[in-house]
Parts: structure tokens; C-alpha cells; sequence
């Protein structure tokens, strides 16, 4: 079965190359992003409890109020509210957040990418997607953490927190593909290419 499937794909490689570089990467890059999302998820659920001594307070700009199907909430970009888990879960999460991203960096750059250049350029340029993600995707995330899961019973918290994940795994998911196919032009391993 392995060599039907190696001569099959060699021989869909050969004719169509550019769509078999599409494939393989965009393949490779779901299977790693909804891996490390696992990772996250499971991570998420934990974690802010060794931050409880943090607090619940509201952390986080700008703070809005709205009010969604009868519920008022602060809508933050960056930041949770007392529901969400103020300060203890924005620092569970940015800690999380920040230490799967570098493995996820390294991972998509070597592996999924096969880009050999030095990373300090693209590490930086993936840090400003990074940053500039997080905040659209937590702002998004708020209004399904404040205004939609409200009525979710405490025992199906974790429910809450499955949806967080994908929602910010997913959506990070479709423009980091981009981002890292534009930051990680293929190279050869021989051929490096300083910055």
C-alpha cells in the first residue's frame, strides 16, 4: 500500500507540482495547527487555576459595554472580563498563547514550509501577525465568551472552552497559512540564505 501511495503521489507530484506543494504544505499545516490547538485546549483548561491567585478582575482595552440577547458584557480586544476569568486566564492564555507559538513557528518555518533562511526576520514579522491575529481573533472571542456562552451551565464549562479554542485555533488557523507561505519561501537546506 505504502508504494501505491508513493508512486501515486510521485506521479500527481511530477504532473502537477505547484498544486502538490500547495497540498503537502496546506496539509501538513492543519495537521501541526490542530495539534498544537489540542495542546492549547487542553492547557486552557487548567492552567488559569494556578493563576487564581490573580483574581477575576476585569483585565483588559477597552472595555465596552454591550449587551447581547439581554446579557451585558465589556468587549475587550485584548483582556477578559470577570466572567471570562479576568486576570488570571489573560495571563494563562498569553503564556500559553505565546509559548505554543514559538514551537508552532519553528515547526511551520522547518517543516511544514522547508525554509532555511535565518529566523530573526521572520520571527519578528511573525510576531507583529502574531499580535495583530490575537487581538481580531480576542475580539471575536469575547463576544462569544461575554454575550453567546453565558447561558451555558457551569458544569459545560469546558464546553466554553472547546469553542474558545477553535474559534481562535480556526480563524488563526486560515490567516497564519497565508502568513507563514508569504514569511517562508521554500529554500533549500544547502542553499541558506542570510538575511
Amino acid at each position: 500500500m505504502k508504494d501505491f501511495w508513493n508512486k501515486t503521489w510521485g506521479v500527481f507530484a511530477e504532473k502537477h507540482p505547484k498544486a502538490a506543494k500547495w497540498i503537502r504544505e496546506g496539509g501538513l499545516f492543519v495537521i501541526v495547527s490542530n495539534v498544537i490547538t489540542v495542546f492549547k485546549m487542553l492547557l486552557l483548561m487548567f492552567l488559569p487555576g494556578a493563576f487564581a491567585f490573580l483574581g477575576d478582575r476585569a483585565f483588559g482595552f477597552p472595555g465596552i459595554e454591550i449587551t447581547m440577547f439581554g446579557h451585558t458584557f465589556p468587549w475587550y480586544i485584548i483582556g477578559y472580563g470577570p466572567d471570562e476569568g479576568g486576570v488570571a486566564y489573560f495571563v494563562a492564555y498569553m503564556i500559553i498563547m505565546f509559548v505554543f507559538e514559538v514551537i508552532n513557528f519553528f515547526i511551520q518555518k522547518y517543516v511544514v514550509f522547508r525554509n532555511y533562511e535565518k529566523p530573526a526576520k521572520q520571527g519578528a514579522i511573525y510576531f507583529f501577525a502574531f499580535c495583530i491575529i490575537t487581538c481580531i481573533v480576542n475580539s471575536i472571542n469575547c463576544i462569544w465568551k461575554g454575550g453567546i456562552t453565558f447561558a451555558i451551565p457551569a458544569n459545560l464549562a469546558w464546553l466554553k472552552e472547546i469553542g474558545t479554542t477553535v474559534l481562535n485555533g480556526g480563524v488563526s488557523m486560515v490567516v497564519f497559512f497565508f502568513v507563514n507561505k508569504w514569511i517562508f519561501p521554500e529554500t533549500k537546506k544547502e542553499e541558506k540564505i542570510t538575511d
